[in-house]
């Protein structure tokens, strides 16, 4: 994961596995991944795609936002600027997430840009709540449970994200969407996915 330029993913990793009690092994055994996974992780030997760094953060659990963001809440506003928007992508995705920090946040919506060839992860995503996005420019192969759409500019989706998953970008230009979710279980993690 290379979401900033300088973000020590692995040091995060770490320090958060540390502070839970956990052994590498045991934090892979939660995950369903491999010891090496977690060791090349914390290394930064190896960038996780989307759907494999949820998979860890949700054994923790951790949000993919407060691992990006820190674990500091900021209070309410109104307005962000692009610069602030928090990047939570894997350094070849970009997803920017709105408002990271904000306490209470009851949805999650983000700024996505997949390169062509880009996608989440050949393992499907599934977590709870819906989701919907409008593509504002390129285009995206969105699988929902089996169904296979190509996406163009102006269209859009909106589906039960407890259905697996997965969007690629399959065109020759950079494909860009703005999405939703509610609850933020993508951006906020296990934090939700146990409540269940």
């Amino acid at each position: 994961m290379e979401a900033e330029a300088g973000f020590d993913v692995g040091g995060r990793l770490r320090q958060l596995r540390l502070a839970r009690g956990l052994s590498q092994r045991e934090l892979a055994k939660r995950a369903g991944v491999t010891n090496s996974t977690i060791s090349l992780v914390e290394q930064n030997s190896v960038s996780p795609s989307v759907s494999s760094l949820k998979k860890i953060l949700d054994a923790l659990p951790v949000s993919i936002s407060a691992f990006f963001a820190g674990d500091e809440p900021s209070p309410p506003r109104v307005f962000y600027r692009a610069e602030e928007l928090t990047e939570i992508g894997d350094g070849r995705l970009s997803f920017r997430l709105v408002a990271a920090r904000r306490p209470g946040r009851s949805m999650s919506i983000i700024h996505e840009r997949y390169p062509p060839g880009a996608d989440t992860g050949e393992e499907m995503l599934e977590h709870d709540g819906e989701e919907g996005g409008v593509i504002i420019a390129g285009e995206i192969e969105l699988t929902v449970s089996g169904e296979v759409a190509i996406l163009r500019e102006g269209d859009a989706y909106y589906f039960d994200s407890r259905l697996p998953h997965r969007f690629r970008n399959r065109g020759e230009a950079e494909c860009v969407i703005v999405s939703a979710n509610s609850p933020p279980t993508f951006s906020e993690g296990g934090q939700e996915l146990h409540h269940a």
